[in-house]
């Protein structure tokens, strides 16, 4: 693994006794973001009956966030590197506060969506500044391993921290609390910044990209709802069509578009580099697997199991822990001494293995035998794969564009975790209705045969689930071909910027 040399003498950072302070509360304000993409959802029901929402809406509590999270963290990462990463960062922790309580004090689910939306506005300007203060801070091999591992585990677990909070917090309060949660994270996070985080000023001459915006932004949403939308409609529905059609010729635009604009929104010097391109594509097609995971064994559980809010989330204790393990205690420790391969392509092998395991449960299936060893295989795989992708991906780029890279791997992240809603959610019921549609024979055995579907469904989308994570195993052995550095070595240079 390498580090990042901003140029001359070390930057003051590397110096500074309170940086591991300033992990802290970096590491804290990137643990509300990623949770909040989960948090509610063991809280939904609860917040469906309240608002008096449909079936077919519901998905847009968990969409709307990841989506605008998703598709404005280019932006995001632009906006961290023009005006100062620290200025942003408090910037999108307030919003994040404000927009938390707008959701909490919801009376309709049109607020409520929109509260979600906005969260993921303000979280798309502050995940990037986050994980750019991270890269600029810790540039020494040895501590960017350590600092890496912290930050990789909270990316990875922060997702089943969310289920087990939003369980807590819906079973002894109730699901409102899922948002107010955030508020006091985020002011002590902003104290946090004000005292221990420091920053050089923004480019403040560079123009930002609003068509490369409304562009990228644009191809992500109509993919998404087209996904959303082929489950009631039909997969060759003409609306289903030609959202998808609509979407890749948006993207499509899209990168042609950053190659002749003047300040594009997405340098692509940064993604012809084999190596981040590879963990940017490995990052993305594992988080559509994982999101998978956590929206069907949530409802597995809550539904076919009857666990309560409470017990559901204890369930993923184990998943966080194997993260936890594979990330600061194997990845950590040996990315210093092999290529970033030798862990992801294990890695998701693992998570891949953990996900066949689950395609074998039933409608009475023991957590112990059937579950547990799957979410053990899936969060060593994670861990395993997260530390490596986050420390590659960022090293060795330019001080300018350490955001926009930051904002890319963040963007990786929750256009998979959009993207694997929306279609394993879309095939699972769909399969689903066709089983149910087809073995109900008998009028009196209604419940046991919608059940036995609903499994169904579940383990043909994990098959699929289990199909993406071993491609991402193979994206991550074929592309990310980066060598472990030596021991003592200097930080790599910065990618060379074109000229203008």
């Amino acid at each position: 693994m390498s580090g990042t040399r901003t140029g001359g003498p070390a930057a003051p950072a590397e110096t500074d006794p309170r940086r591991w302070w300033g992990l802290v509360v970096i590491a804290l304000a990137q643990l509300m973001v990623v949770l909040d993409a989960t948090i509610v959802n063991i809280a939904l029901p609860s917040a469906q009956r309240d608002l008096d929402m449909s079936d077919g809406n519901r998905q847009w509590v968990i969409t709307a966030y990841t989506l605008a999270f998703g598709g404005l963290l280019l932006l995001g990462g632009r906006v961290a590197d023009l005006v100062g990463r620290k200025r942003t960062f408090v910037i999108g922790l307030i919003g994040f506060a404000a927009a938390s309580a707008l959701g909490g004090a919801a009376t309709t689910s049109a607020m409520l969506f929109g509260a979600r939306a906005l969260q993921g506005v303000f979280a798309a300007v502050l995940a990037p500044s986050a994980l750019s203060l991270l890269a600029t801070t810790f540039t020494e091999p040895k501590e960017r391993g350590k600092a890496f591992g912290i930050y990789g585990t909270l990316a990875a677990s922060g997702a089943a921290v969310g289920f087990i909070v939003g369980g807590v917090l819906t079973e002894y309060l109730n699901w409102r609390w899922c948002l107010y949660v955030n508020i006091p994270i985020a002011v002590a996070a902003v104290i946090g910044a004000f005292l221990l985080l420091h920053d050089r000023p923004g480019h403040t001459g560079a123009r930002l990209d609003v068509p490369g915006v409304v562009l990228g932004c644009g191809g992500l949403v109509a993919l998404v709802y087209g996904f959303s939308e082929a489950q009631p409609r039909g997969w060759t529905d003409p609306l289903v069509l030609a959202l998808f059609a609509a979407g890749v010729v948006l993207l499509v635009v899209f990168v042609w578009w950053q190659t002749r604009a003047p300040s594009p929104l997405l340098p692509l010097h940064i993604i012809r580099d084999r190596n981040r391109a590879g963990c940017v594509v490995t990052m993305m097609l594992a988080v559509v697997g994982m999101f998978g995971l956590f929206l069907f064994m949530t409802y597995y559980l809550q539904e076919i199991l009857r666990y309560s809010p409470l017990k559901t989330g204890l369930a993923f204790l184990p998943m966080t822990a194997a993260i936890l393990v594979g990330s600061t205690q194997i990845s950590a420790r040996l990315l210093r001494r092999v290529g970033p391969r030798m862990l992801m392509v294990p890695g998701m092998l693992l998570a891949s293995g953990g996900m066949v395991i689950l395609t074998q449960m039933t409608v009475d299936s023991a957590y112990a035998t059937a579950i547990l060893p799957a979410l053990l295989l899936m969060g060593l795989g994670m861990g395993l794969t997260f530390m490596p992708v986050f420390s590659t991906a960022t090293a060795g780029v330019a001080p300018r564009d350490s955001g926009v890279t930051s904002a890319t791997v963040n963007t990786a992240q929750q256009v998979g975790g959009s993207i694997g809603t929306a279609l394993l959610n879309t095939i699972a019921t769909s399969t689903s209705a066709t089983y149910i549609t087809s073995h109900l024979t008998d009028p009196s055995q209604r419940e046991s045969v919608v059940r036995e579907g609903i499994v169904h469904g579940y383990t043909v989308a994990i098959w699929l689930a289990a199909g993406i994570m071993l491609l991402a195993g193979l994206v991550a052995g074929l592309m990310v071909t980066a060598k472990a550095p030596k021991h003592g070595a200097p930080a790599d240079r910065p990618v060379p910027e074109p000229v203008a």
